[in-house]
């Protein structure tokens, strides 16, 4: 256990570095990968979910060692004490672990629909600390672990669902449609590296697209980015009767059409290819973009 918490560990410690640096599409094997770890549920509280994750490892790591420390030989009676205080906090720590990485994994399969080696290898990790500190030893209790299991698991599956819908990234499939206000036409397309990265670039300068939710060239405008790279951006609705509407914002920007861009300080309207604008935000990462105007699905 101790061996497979300190993994875990390594791990999200990696994952924290390369997402702090923005280095996530240069350690992802896959395009799902990248956008899993970007997306809304890689994030609570605007701290990295991977730091929490490396917490839990390394709480892990500390319980199913620490008895280790005390020699069996000179101290007996103190490293049985400890081992019956960590084994109990390892099946606490497993449980919760194993029950929230479930989550994770309902809503990569079910939500976000991507493949992500790192999260399957983490669920992997997790689910085998629950398991080794249940059959690691004898219990003389079951009854009293199988009550305590159970209150963990409800205890971080309601905390995790309510911290979720908290920070807006709710598990629930009708989101979005329980959002008060019009909404425009789905986003369909799916977002490549280059869209995630260029994305990020326009969200560390505070851009903006000024919108209405039936605007047909807002909605060209979204589809050239994909869902999981304008989920990024900071989009404003200017009509009333959208969602989430912020119609005084416009008129203090002084909107006079949509869609409309705001970067560095500066008003550009109308639809823009990816590639204006990357040269308008002084963007210098990959441009291997998907779609054009002519060929973006409408």
């Amino acid at each position: 256990m101790g061996a497979i918490a300190i993994l875990g560990a390594i791990e999200t410690a990696f994952l924290t570095v390369v997402k702090v640096t923005g280095s996530i599409s240069a350690v992802c094997p896959t395009d799902g990968c990248d956008r899993v770890l970007t997306s809304d549920y890689a994030s609570i509280f605007g701290i990295p979910l991977t730091v929490f994750g490396f917490l839990a490892y390394a709480f892990m790591a500390v319980l199913a060692l620490g008895p280790l420390a005390v020699n069996p030989d000179t101290n007996k009676r103190r490293r049985n004490q400890l081992e019956n205080q960590t084994w109990m906090l390892l099946f606490v720590g497993g449980t919760a672990m194993a029950v929230f990485s479930g989550l994770l994994m309902y809503i990569l399969i079910f939500q976000l629909q991507e493949w992500c080696p790192y999260c399957i290898v983490s669920a992997v990790a997790s689910l085998s600390l629950f398991v080794l500190a249940i059959v690691g030893r004898d219990w003389d209790d079951i009854g009293q672990l199988f009550f305590t299991g159970t209150i963990v698991a409800l205890v971080t599956l309601v905390g995790a669902v309510g911290i979720y819908s908290a920070t807006g990234a709710s598990v629930s499939d009708t989101a979005e449609t329980s959002i008060p206000g019009e909404a425009g036409p789905p986003v369909t397309t799916v977002s490549g590296p280059s869209e995630m990265a260029l994305a990020r670039h326009l969200a560390e300068l505070d851009a903006k697209e000024y919108g209405a939710y039936w605007c047909p060239h807002c909605h060209e405008q979204k589809q050239l980015f994909g869902k999981e790279a304008f989920s990024l951006i900071e989009y404003v609705e200017c009509d009333p009767k959208g969602q989430n509407p912020r119609p005084q914002l416009c008129r203090e920007a002084g909107i006079k059409g949509f869609p409309t861009w705001e970067i560095d300080g500066k008003l550009y309207d109308g639809t823009k290819e990816l590639e204006e604008l990357a040269d308008l935000s002084g963007y210098e990462g990959p441009r291997e973009f998907q779609y054009t105007l002519e060929t973006v699905p409408r």
